[in-house]
C-alpha cells in the first residue's frame, strides 16, 4: 500500500536512505545528514509516498513530474526483501498511472543496478537509453528505463 508522507515519516525514511546498500545504487552516495534529509524533506515531502508492509512503514517512493525513485527499508525487511520490491513496484505503477494520470513513467537506474534493472523489466519498462554521469566524481553508466501506460 502506499499513502502520503507525514511530518512523521521524515526521520524514519532517512536510516532507509542512508543504508550502505541503498547508497551504493544511488545517485547521491555521501550519507545524508540530518539538516539535508531536513531541508530536502520541507522541499519535497508533497512528492513523497511511504509503502507499507502488512500496515508498517517500509520504504518510499518518490515522483517527481514523469520520473520516479524508491528505496525500502532493508534491515526492517529483510528476508521479506524481494516481494515486497515487487509489490511496491506493481503499487508505484498503478498510482503512476491511475492516481496521477501518467502516460508515461521514467527513471533513472544505475547500470551496475541489475537486480532493479531486471525488476523494471518484468513490469514493462524498457530502456530507452544509456549515458554517463559523474557520481563522486567517477563516471558511471545510466539506464535510462521508461514504460507507457
Amino acid at each position: 500500500m502506499l499513502r502520503p508522507a507525514r511530518d512523521s515519516d521524515r526521520d524514519l525514511v532517512l536510516p532507509w536512505r542512508n543504508h550502505p546498500s541503498v547508497r551504493a545504487v544511488s545517485l547521491t552516495t555521501h550519507e545524508i545528514q540530518p539538516a539535508e534529509h531536513a531541508a530536502w524533506w520541507a522541499k519535497r515531502s508533497d512528492n513523497v509516498l511511504i509503502y507499507e508492509e502488512d500496515g508498517v512503514p517500509a520504504g518510499v517512493v518518490i515522483f517527481d513530474g514523469t520520473t520516479w525513485s524508491f528505496y525500502l527499508d532493508l534491515e526492517g525487511l529483510g528476508p521479506r526483501l524481494l516481494p515486497a520490491w515487487m509489490r511496491l513496484e506493481k503499487a508505484a505503477v498503478e498510482y503512476a498511472f491511475g492516481t496521477l494520470g501518467l502516460d508515461t513513467l521514467g527513471g533513472e537506474t544505475l547500470a551496475d543496478n541489475k537486480q532493479v534493472l531486471a525488476l523494471h523489466r518484468r513490469f514493462g519498462f524498457r530502456e530507452t537509453r544509456r549515458y554517463e554521469r559523474l557520481i563522486d566524481g567517477v563516471p558511471k553508466t545510466v539506464v535510462w528505463t521508461e514504460r507507457n501506460r
